[in-house]
């Protein structure tokens, strides 16, 4: 395996670490509005200033040039962001945050073996090994486990 630097092994596992606190904060949000969609607008609206100050301050706003050259899946990030932070906002509160997020972990395993299998999304290809899927059935398998406890 390549080095990879601590600071960026440690900044995914920040990132995932915050999302069961995210999914919380956003059901929280989405009871005190009585609309998960709602509550998901306001986390995006936030989230969207937040990352048009650190644009604009970094000078990095691309041209309309380059916004035309965009395909249309170039655009579907943010509905695929939308859809996580209303599902967060629905279910994360019905079935807690440990059953969510390990429901969440064994989507993205899912969805990372797929696209690197196949190299699709601009990911390096890397074949299906008995490793990998051995790993994502014993994920499955904590699901089951957690859900008996």
């Amino acid at each position: 395996m390549n080095h990879i630097s601590g600071w960026l092994l440690a900044l995914p596992f920040l990132a995932g670490a915050v999302l069961p606190l995210q999914a919380g904060i956003n059901g929280q949000l989405a009871r005190q509005l009585s609309s998960v969609f709602a509550a998901a607008l306001i986390s995006f609206a936030v989230g969207s200033l937040a990352l048009l100050l650190m644009t604009l301050s970094q000078r990095e706003m691309p041209g309309l040039d380059a916004l035309k050259q965009l395909t249309w899946w170039h655009w579907s990030g943010g509905l695929l962001g939308a859809f996580f932070i209303a599902t967060a906002a629905f279910a994360g509160p019905r079935v807690g945050a440990l059953l969510f997020m390990v429901l969440v972990i064994a989507g993205q395993l899912a969805m990372a073996i797929t696209l690197d299998h196949f190299g699709w999304a601009g990911f390096r290809e890397s074949p299906i090994t008995f490793s990998k899927l051995a790993g994502l059935l014993l994920i499955i398998a904590g699901i089951w486990m957690i859900r008996r406890g």
